[in-house]
């Protein structure tokens, strides 16, 4: 086990630990060793090889034997046994928002509920509320979470589909019988959620490409096994559908596989309209429903396929009839904008308050990927759940940055490090004074905690546009994927806001976020109103989140023009310095 994989163990344990009730400083143990090990700078296996995981603090005998079983055998009989000693519903009732280790040991104490459905019939017959800590909202919150979670229980995060996609599409590309293969359906066009993984081969021998499909590690099920379709269930619970065609098939099964339905029956009418007949086998000079190959018009690729219905290839992001088809009759389609368009993250945390790394490891890796620059933008005070920074912290930071950046400047290399923070947007304003504000290169102002009302929060983001040392809005909705809807927010009058004093909007790239969506960009667009696409990054690896945010900044119909850290350095800065000088002036 790695570092990471070897954290998650204690951090359930730790988990499983105060279920059991626990004395919490055994628990809390178990965490603080979780998060020591997820903020190591060297590999955890070289620790325990040289014997040295004695020397972190808080690490005693017991402890340092469990993480040493972990590395080298891959597994913790201590942890097995924990863990099967808790009713496996009680970590269940853990995945619903708003419960906690505490509450759930409670609900299972004094209510005997060892599980979610137990859980619901005890909420709706109002036993829950009875429990002194929690009351009426509390059982209504809990109703409304189970209900959340249902609604969702079949549907994945676009980066866990990538993760269990990419390895298997690496795969079928080796095999010597597979000739063309790609991902399809939702996947393919970049949905922020998905809810299966498509593929689609062309090849002379499907019997044996579906044999190589359902051999695949992580398997944890065959579905189905035929002669052209295969489905599997994979770990982490994502079905995956495989489909072999024939060569001459490929492009018109990519097409129709890929979708949406939506974009699939405007294509079919446009066929209809030519006489044609078009679906996942051909394109059929026909009046008909065919599968006739004599009747296929010749298409060796998508591009072609759309050619003969008069349209330009359309992406694969945009395939949504979100006005596609216009755009491609006009001549108008985006010319989208790539991933290593981008020079840098401008919202992103250090160990100054809830990141994993060091600047100096920062500064190392971010610039060993190529990066121009990387904003340091940690909390603000009022988020001291996330140890949030003070005035007086902050400034050491700045000089920290500001001896950082003379250092690399003294070694002639070009990457920098940009000053900021993440400021709270408060009910009353923001979280710092703009005398503060006005020493960072980077300010982004962000609703962490929302009002229960529309148009509070509106009032608040508005006001912080209106701040001219506010750079952008962060993950403006405060949405969090499969866990937490949007905040009430009327999102057009908050970018009429953005676009009437120059602020920029964040496209947060966090695969839990993917805020501001991808269907508001058109309109902000249109107003004028930039993007800037960050990682919100708290660990060095949190980097790769760049690509999944170009994605969605493509499905968003947005060109490199359209997104601000497209920009150089200098470029850059000027930008930065544009709302600063508005102000003074």
């Amino acid at each position: 086990m790695d570092k990471d994989q070897v954290a998650a163990v204690l951090t359930e344990i730790g988990t499983l630990l105060e279920l059991k009730g626990e004395n919490p400083f055994k628990t809390r143990a178990y965490v603080n060793a979780a998060r020591t090990l997820e903020g190591l700078n060297e590999p955890l296996e070289k620790i325990v090889a040289e014997k040295r995981l004695g020397d972190l603090k808080g690490f005693g005998d017991a402890l340092v034997e469990k993480i040493t079983t972990l590395v080298t055998t891959g597994r913790l009989p201590y942890y097995e046994e924990l863990k099967n000693s808790v009713p496996a519903g009680l970590l269940e009732m853990l995945d619903l928002q708003g419960l906690g280790p505490k509450k759930v040991k409670k609900l299972h104490d004094e209510l005997a509920i060892t599980g979610v459905e137990q859980l619901e019939a005890a909420a709706r017959s109002g036993k829950i509320a009875a429990l002194e800590g929690f009351g009426e909202k509390t059982q209504a919150r809990i109703l409304e979470a189970i209900a959340f979670k249902r609604q969702f229980a079949s549907r994945h995060r676009l980066a866990a589909a990538l993760a269990a996609a990419d390895p298997i599409l690496e795969s079928l590309r080796s095999h010597p019988d597979v000739l063309r293969c790609s991902t399809a359906g939702s996947l393919r066009r970049w949905k922020e959620v998905i809810g299966d993984i498509d593929f689609v081969v062309s090849s002379r021998n499907p019997e044996a490409v579906l044999q190589h499909f359902v051999s695949q590690p992580g398997i944890l099920q065959v579905l189905a096994h035929g002669d052209t379709k295969a489905s599997v269930l994979l770990n982490g619970g994502i079905q995956a559908d495989l489909r072999v065609v024939s060569e001459s098939e490929y492009p018109f099964a990519l097409a129709y596989f890929t979708g949406s339905k939506e974009h699939n029956i405007i294509m079919r009418q446009r066929a209809i309209a030519r006489g044609l007949r078009l679906n996942e086998y051909g394109l059929f000079r026909s009046t008909e429903e065919t599968r006739d190959p004599a009747l296929r018009v010749i298409c060796a690729t998508e591009e072609e396929l759309y050619q003969s219905l008069g349209l330009p290839f359309i992406a694969p992001e945009l395939r949504e009839d979100h006005g596609e088809f216009a755009a491609g009759e006009s001549h108008a389609l985006p010319r989208l904008m790539e991933w290593t368009d981008l020079r840098g993250s401008l919202h992103n945390h250090s160990n100054w308050s809830d990141g994993r790394n060091t600047l100096e490891d920062i500064v190392q890796h971010m610039s060993d990927l190529g990066l121009e620059y990387w904003a340091i933008t940690d909390h603000s005070r009022a988020s001291f759940q996330a140890n949030g920074l003070d005035p007086k912290r902050l400034k050491q930071q700045l000089e920290s940055v500001s001896q950082i950046n003379r250092s690399l400047a003294d070694e002639g290399t070009a990457f920098r490090l940009l000053t900021g923070i993440e400021v709270d947007v408060l009910k009353d304003g923001l979280d710092f004074t703009d005398d503060l504000l006005s020493e960072l290169d980077v300010v982004i102002a962000s609703l962490h905690v929302p009002a229960s009302d529309e148009a509070a929060n509106t009032r608040r983001l508005i006001a912080a546009a209106q701040n001219p040392f506010v750079h952008m809005l962060g993950h403006p909705t405060g949405r969090l994927l499969l866990e937490r809807d949007a905040y009430k927010i009327n999102l057009p009058a908050v970018i009429d806001a953005c676009a009437e004093t120059g602020t920029w909007i964040e496209l947060n790239a966090s695969p839990y976020r993917f805020d501001l969506d991808w269907r508001h960009w058109h309109y902000a667009k249109s107003k004028g109103v930039l993007c800037v696409i960050n990682c919100d990054a708290h660990r060095l690896e949190h980097a790769q989140f760049l690509r999944l945010g170009a994605g969605i900044a493509r499905k968003g119909w947005l060109e490199k023009a359209d997104v601000i850290n497209t920009l150089p350095l200098a470029m850059l800065r000027n930008a930065l310095r544009r709302k600063r000088l508005a102000a003074s002036a």
